[in-house]
């Protein structure tokens, strides 16, 4: 049975191929980012291939944005039945340069090098707000639309991060966390109303945002991405299609009874302890 599917932060890498994935089965795809070009010409290819999508420009951290998005939505194709909240990511500003911090840190200087104690609160700020607030005003807006409907459900993104902290990255290992509870929080809350809310909790998958942390310019691997490829048994990383199935089976009938799980998809990064 065709859906109408909502995926915020479509335009990334991640998000782009779950469009075309949930296109193929017959889905109509509304495709919300910030960067309206980089929708555009995903809704065009999703077209081209004989999808159904629109694609619309939408800022997850302002509401009017949001219902203006969900006007257009309900005029072109009807009410949404699943929500994506696919927008997310970190920021520098969020990062320590080291793994561990050495009392010797204080006494460097260098512009780029930031401890703990070097953390800037707007970077902290910004990564909290683009994905638990960024997760949080799509669905105040797009479940609504839910309500009295069945086969409904909000699929939300966290991440491994989320149920043990990466070294470096404590304000995007923090917010991710933040959307799993928020995930078991919604479940509990709209189970009454028949909207089942999971998510996706991948493991190191290459993106834009993660390229130059795990990769050189050559494509070799830095040392943390060498690392994280020895303590993942299947010892590659994730590709988006790796996620495909498991977000059509949450889309689907057959995980009807599936709600408040964040489900890792990390090639068994979660179950290896490094011995």
């Amino acid at each position: 049975m065709s859906k109408i599917i909502v995926i915020t932060g479509a335009g990334g890498v991640i998000c782009s191929a779950l469009a075309k994935a949930l296109a193929k089965e017959g889905h109509k795809i509304a495709l919300l980012d910030l960067n309206k070009d980089a929708v555009d010409h995903l809704a065009k290819e999703i077209q081209v291939a004989g999808g159904i999508a629109i694609s619309l420009a939408a800022n997850v951290l302002e509401k009017d944005s949001l219902n203006a998005a969900r006007q257009k939505v309900n005029k072109q194709f009807g009410s949404c039945d699943i929500l994506i909240n696919g927008a997310g990511g970190n920021h520098p500003l969020g990062t320590t340069s080291n793994t561990h911090f050495l009392e010797e840190d204080l006494k460097k200087n260098e512009g780029d090098f930031k401890t703990f104690f070097d953390l800037d609160t707007e970077g902290v700020k910004f990564v909290f707000n683009l994905n638990f607030i960024g997760t949080l005003l799509p669905t105040q807006v797009f479940a609504k639309d839910m309500i009295g409907k069945k086969g409904c459900s909000i699929i939300n993104i966290s991440s491994m991060n989320a149920f043990t902290p990466l070294t470096k990255i404590p304000a995007y290992s923090g917010a991710k966390a933040a959307v799993s509870n928020f995930t078991q929080w919604l479940a509990v809350h709209f189970a009454k109303v028949g909207i089942r809310v999971n998510a996706l909790a991948p493991g190191f998958f290459l993106t834009e945002q993660n390229r130059t942390l795990l990769t050189d310019k050559n494509g070799d691997l830095t040392s943390r991405g060498k690392t994280i490829i020895e303590q993942t048994p299947m010892g590659r990383f994730g590709d988006p299609e790796d996620l495909v199935g498991t977000t059509l089976w949450l889309c689907g009938e057959g995980s009807g009874f599936v709600t408040g799980v964040i489900i890792p998809i990390d090639g068994g990064f979660s179950a290896y302890s490094g011995v």
